[in-house]
């Protein structure tokens, strides 16, 4: 069984903000014209870490199904007079770079995922399996326009970001990822996908169920 303690929590959920309403509400929170070179994502992703303070000996995981929606529609949309500026903003890791970057903030190590249903199983393993003493674990989606109308893109917008701990000290809550044998529920209903694991950490729900075949997560609040 894998064990960590949530020592901090910090949720964006903006529903249908345009990326022009999220850059003026955030214009304060970050230097100095820099929501001016930001995504969305960047910006949620960005404003949830703030408040961790992250350190150079921290461990950072970061989940996204689709990253940079909006970037990818406006990069594609720019043929043939392809815009390097879209292009770089568009690459998967970015709003967590973005974050790091205007911050100029080093960290220890760095995992970005990508996924399906079982995404935030697949990203909780690597950041309960890190050797730090602390791991960042954040991700979020924009909302997609055309994309979206492809089915290759979010219908929602979200941020989160949690500060793990192998220490109680301070805890909100107990998170464990343990193995569990129990017959499972058909392919087509076990999903436990980013959205549904936003949608616990921001309502602060106590959850106790497979989150992937033969996995269990359990989120006990204090």
């Amino acid at each position: 069984m894998l064990e960590r303690w949530i020592t901090a929590l910090h949720t964006d959920d903006p529903g249908l903000e345009e990326p022009a309403v999220t850059r003026d509400r955030f214009k304060d929170r970050f230097p100095k014209n820099a929501t001016r070179r930001m995504t969305q994502l960047g910006m949620l992703v960005g404003s949830t870490l703030e408040p961790l303070a992250l350190t150079e000996n921290d461990t950072v995981v970061y989940a996204s199904g689709y990253a940079e929606t909006r970037a990818i529609e406006g990069y594609l949309d720019s043929f043939p007079g392809a815009s390097p500026t879209l292009f770089q903003t568009s690459i998967h890791p970015s709003a967590v770079q973005q974050a790091l970057i205007v911050r100029q903030q080093a960290v220890r190590q760095f995992f970005p995922l990508t996924g399906g249903a079982f995404l935030p199983a697949q990203a909780l393993q690597v950041a309960l399996l890190a050797e730090t003493p602390r791991v960042i674990f954040c991700g979020g989606e924009e909302r997609g326009t055309w994309l979206l109308e492809n089915q290759s893109a979010s219908d929602r917008a979200f941020a989160f970001a949690l500060a793990l701990s192998a220490s109680s000290e301070g805890a909100l809550a107990r998170m464990t990822l343990a193995p569990d044998d129990r017959p499972e529920p058909s392919a087509t209903d076990l999903h436990f996908t980013l959205p549904d694991f936003f949608d616990v950490l921001r309502g602060r729900r106590p959850f106790d169920g497979l989150v992937a075949p033969a996995l269990r997560l359990t989120i006990a609040w204090l």
